[in-house]
C-alpha cells in the first residue's frame, strides 16, 4: 500500500472505476467515466472522529450503508478496486532532510522509521509507511515520507473489504489535491478540513513540507498562526518568499482570511481551482485525484 498518491501512485492501468473521499462530515464520490460523475452523500457526525492515534471508523456498519448509497453492489468473486482518499488528520506526512540516502530499499526502510519515530504520536513499528526520494537541488537528498497507523488504516479497508471492494489506491486528501496545484513556482497551500489545518509547500512542483494541525477554531488568528511560522521556514529554507498561497474549504470564513493574509502576510490568497467543481473541505482531494487520472 502507498499513502504518497501522486508522489507515488500504484500506477494501475485502468484506474479505479469508483473513488472517494472520507471525511467526518461526508462522503466525496466520483464515477470514473467521460465526464466523471461527482456527488456527496452526507453522514451523521459520530460515524467517523479522525485522528492519528485511535480508531477513526466509530460505527463501521453505518459507515458501510452510506457507501452502500453511493457504489453499486458487487456481486463477483474478485473485489473490485476502489481509490480511497483519507481525512489528512488520520496520516502524518513529512519531508525528511538527509545528507545521504542509500540504494538498498530495506536500508532506505529503516532510515525513514528510525526518523519518523519520534516524530509521530504512535508506534511506527505498527505502521505503514511510505516513501519516495525527490529532488532537492541541493547536495542533500529530500524524503517525503507518509505513516499511518495499521489499526487505522485496517479499520478503513475492513469497510470496503465488507463490501466486497478493494482500496487499491489510498492517499490522503491533501497530497491527492497538490495535482490541483498548476502553474509552478514557489507555492503554499493552505486546506482547512472541520477543524484541521493541512499546509504544503511546493517549489516547481517538488514538495518541500508539510503540516498538518488541529485547531479548537479555524479563526484569521488561528490560520495565521501557523501560516506565519509557515512562511518564515520557506524564507529561511528556500530563501525566498512564497510567490503564491492558495485557500481551499474555508467557506464564508474565506474572506475574513484572506484581508488578514494580505496585511500580516503581504500576500492575497487565491482560491483553489479545479475543472471538474469547487474544491472545498470534503472534495479536494477527490477533484486532485480526478485531475491526476486524466493527466496520467
Amino acid at each position: 500500500m502507498s499513502l504518497l498518491g501522486r508522489l507515488g501512485h500504484l500506477g494501475q492501468d485502468p484506474p479505479p472505476e469508483w473513488a472517494i473521499e472520507l471525511s467526518p462530515a461526508g462522503i466525496a464520490w466520483a464515477r470514473n467515466s467521460t465526464p466523471p460523475r461527482i456527488g456527496f452523500q452526507p453522514i451523521e457526525p459520530d460515524v467517523l472522529r479522525v485522528s492519528p492515534v485511535a480508531d477513526n471508523v466509530q460505527n463501521a456498519d453505518r459507515l458501510s450503508e452510506y457507501l452502500g448509497r453511493i457504489l453499486p453492489r458487487n456481486g463477483a468473486r474478485k473485489r473490485r478496486k476502489v481509490a480511497v482518499l483519507l481525512p489528512d488528520f488520520s496520516a502524518r506526512v513529512s519531508v525528511l532532510d538527509f545528507d545521504s540516502f542509500p540504494g538498498n530499499a530495506q536500508e532506505q526502510a529503516s532510515l525513514v522509521r528510525f526518523r519518523v519515530k519520534k516524530s509521530v504520536p504512535f508506534d511506527v513499528d505498527s505502521a505503514a509507511v511510505s516513501f519516495r526520494a525527490q529532488p532537492a537541488g541541493r547536495q542533500r537528498v529530500e524524503v517525503v515520507a507518509a505513516v499511518i497507523a495499521l489499526e487505522i488504516v485496517g479499520r478503513y479497508e475492513a469497510v470496503f473489504r465488507q463490501m466486497n471492494l478493494h482500496a487499491g489506491y489510498m492517499t490522503t486528501s491533501l497530497l491527492a489535491a497538490l495535482d490541483l496545484v498548476k502553474d509552478g513556482g514557489l507555492t503554499v497551500l493552505v486546506k482547512r478540513t472541520g477543524s484541521v489545518l493541512s499546509v504544503a509547500v511546493l517549489d516547481a512542483g517538488v514538495l518541500r513540507l508539510v503540516r498538518t494541525v488541529e485547531l479548537p477554531g479555524v479563526s484569521e488568528e488561528a490560520a495565521l498562526g501557523v501560516l506565519f511560522p509557515t512562511f518564515a521556514f520557506v524564507e529561511d529554507e528556500i530563501g525566498r518568499r512564497p510567490e503564491r498561497l492558495l485557500m481551499c474549504g474555508f467557506g464564508p470564513g474565506s474572506e475574513g482570511i484572506a484581508k488578514a493574509c494580505q496585511a500580516e502576510l503581504g500576500i492575497r490568497p487565491e482560491p483553489l481551482n479545479s475543472r471538474f467543481g469547487t474544491p472545498d473541505e470534503t472534495n479536494a482531494g477527490l477533484l486532485g485525484y480526478l485531475e491526476s487520472i486524466r493527466e496520467s
